[in-house]
């Protein structure tokens, strides 16, 4: 039931949202905290909702390399075999059992046997404690692991994503190798055809109720990183006629099959262990963050963690460039640190409690659903789905069909709001495993979490209504004017009278005591335009002027709005909201 519901969800929202989230960043050159707010200002605050989700997802999302690096040098101190492959070791219980051992020795524990990797995962790596209450202290090996886990991001995107483009070849391939070896090794033992049964056969009693659906659209946001800002982030590093619609496409449809790949490996092997305890699949191992650790090494997760920190990055960046661009190196490593550091009591002996509450909530699914339905309805109806069609033509060359138009104004605002309804009234607290309930406390901090983040698109839309001059149309609608522009094949710098007619507006020219004609000179001109066509600049005046009139690699042209001046390299052609205050 829940594949059947996930590659609904796939089809009629998870693909578009990807598809427009990526498109967005790549035509505002912006990432996710200001793209929202310069299509529609009075939802400025979804992204602000964006970035507090972001925040809570990087600090627990390390948590998860952590255990990976613990897992990775574990494999190297017993060789040739593995530490949890047998129970003579300190950490296991009498209830520990592997195959092989004498059948009376494990008669009374039928029912409450474990494996050794249940235990290793409880015993030895988190050494889990009674409770969320009872944290006792820090598992130090773990620290250790998170440090190095923080020190690998930080090299990674120090310098941006787009200076580290050999390091994400190597981390966005080197894991389908391991996984292709893992399925081969996982559908060769014994009893993975039962797990694999399990995995495909449909119950389709269940797609009566709204868990599978709550589960298979959530999980899409996840699977996708929607609503998490990483999309225009990445987007944004784009050429602006980058073919981003052929890129969301083949990025959603491998996404998808490494995940059906993954759950191959899974089942597989939860069908072999089932098998080895003699008991069901679906009882065979607990549900939670350790779901992975209890069946194969889980090696996936540097790659999406410096994706998810640079999305933090770039979209505190964008939004005050002045300040954090020129510093952009040091504000990274100090974002690095915090992060870190608020991520210290997951490593305690009860912090697997603390990661499953924020998992939970922080960056749950009902976050992001609020998040990403007022996104869209912010682009496809408010500044309109027409419109950006027109936006991503002049970008492309390529006219979204019909299919998109509905997925963005009705599908997919549809699902969602659907899904959120659900979501609230089908709502149950948080466990761990099948046996530990969380206390009240700890629910209702869970929920402050939440609201942490779904507070900001109300609050600021409160705040606009009350301090934004003119009326609340006005306003929205000038936003909306100064983005919806199209490409223009009239400009031209030399023009005798330094007057260019784009679109019906004259935009006067002005030189800085230098000849526009005089490219052999090193002097600035400056091009002063209204403050509305800073976003067409991006997209055509700068590779025009590269293109038409301007030669040779050492001058630089201003373009000066009415707001702040834009520094431009016309031989790169980059967007120039990226040269501004950088000092390049």
């Amino acid at each position: 039931a829940f594949l059947v519901t996930y590659g609904i969800a796939m089809v009629f929202c998870g693909i578009p949202i990807f598809f427009q989230e990526v498109a967005v960043g790549q035509y505002l050159g912006a990432g996710g905290m200001t793209l929202v707010g310069q299509l529609c200002p009075i939802l400025q605050g979804v992204g602000y909702a964006t970035m507090t989700i972001v925040f809570f997802l990087d600090i627990y999302y390390c948590i998860i390399i952590a255990w990976t690096i613990f897992y990775l040098i574990a494999t190297f101190v017993r060789l040739p075999g593995l530490p949890w492959q047998t129970c003579d070791n300190w950490w296991n219980s009498p209830h520990c059992y592997t195959r092989g051992m004498d059948a009376s020795v494990v008669h009374n524990y039928t029912n409450h046997t474990t494996t050794p990797v249940e235990e290793y995962w409880e015993k030895r790596v988190l050494q889990l404690s009674e409770g969320i209450d009872d944290l006792v202290g820090v598992q130090w090996e773990l620290l250790g692991c998170l440090v190095l886990g923080w020190g690998l991001v930080y090299l990674i995107i120090w310098r941006g994503l787009h200076a580290s483009g050999k390091i994400i070849w190597f981390t966005a391939l080197f894991p389908y190798a391991v996984l292709l070896v893992l399925l081969v090794r996982a559908v060769t033992l014994n009893g993975a055809d039962q797990g694999l049964l399990y995995y495909v056969t449909p119950r389709w009693e269940e797609l009566l109720g709204p868990g599978p659906w709550i589960d298979g659209a959530t999980q899409i946001f996840f699977a996708y990183s929607i609503g998490t800002g990483a999309l225009p982030a990445l987007g944004s590093y784009n050429k602006f006629n980058h073919n981003c619609y052929r890129d969301a496409l083949i990025t959603c449809v491998v996404n998808t099959m490494t995940c059906l790949l993954a759950g191959c490996v899974t089942f597989s092997i939860l069908g072999h262990i089932a098998q080895e305890q003699g008991a069901e699949v679906s009882d065979v191992v607990k549900s939670g963050p350790g779901l992975v650790f209890l069946t194969y090494p889980e090696i996936l997760g540097i790659d999406s963690e410096f994706c998810i920190v640079e999305s933090f990055v770039t979209g505190m960046v964008d939004n005050w460039p002045e300040v954090l661009r020129p510093h952009r190196k040091k504000f990274t490593l100090g974002m690095c640190v915090v992060m870190m550091t608020l991520g210290i009591p997951m490593v305690t002996h009860g912090g697997a409690y603390i990661f499953q509450l924020m998992d939970f909530y922080s960056a749950s699914g009902m976050s992001l659903l609020w998040v990403c339905f007022f996104q869209t309805i912010a682009i496809s109806w408010i500044f309109g789905a027409n419109k950006f069609i027109d936006c991503v033509q002049q970008m492309m060359g390529i006219r979204p069909n019909n299919f998109w138009y509905i997925c963005w104004v009705f599908f997919a605002p549809a699902v969602m709001l659907a899904i959120f309804i659900f979501y609230c009234v089908d709502y149950e607290p948080i466990t761990y495993g099948k046996s530990y309930n969380y206390p009240r406390w700890a629910e209702g901090l869970g929920f402050c979490m939440s609201f942490a983040s779904m507070i900001w698109v109300p609050a600021y839309a409160i705040y606009y209504v009350l301090t934004a001059p003119g009326s609340l149309k006005e306003n929205n609608l000038e936003q909306i004017k100064t983005l919806y522009l199209e490409e223009s094949n009239r400009l031209n710098i030399t023009e005798p009278d330094n007057v260019l007619l784009l679109n019906g507006v004259d935009m006067q020219l002005k030189t800085n005591s230098a000849l526009v004609n005089s490219f052999s000179s090193l002097k600035p001109a400056k091009l002063r335009l209204p403050f509305t066509f800073g976003i067409f600049l991006r997209g055509n005046c700068v590779t025009k002027l590269h293109h038409n009139k301007i030669k040779g690699r050492n001058h630089l042209y201003c373009c000066v709005t009415t707001e702040t001046t834009f520094p431009i390299q016309p031989n790169k052609c980059k967007p120039f909201n990226r040269y501004l205050s950088s000092g390049e």
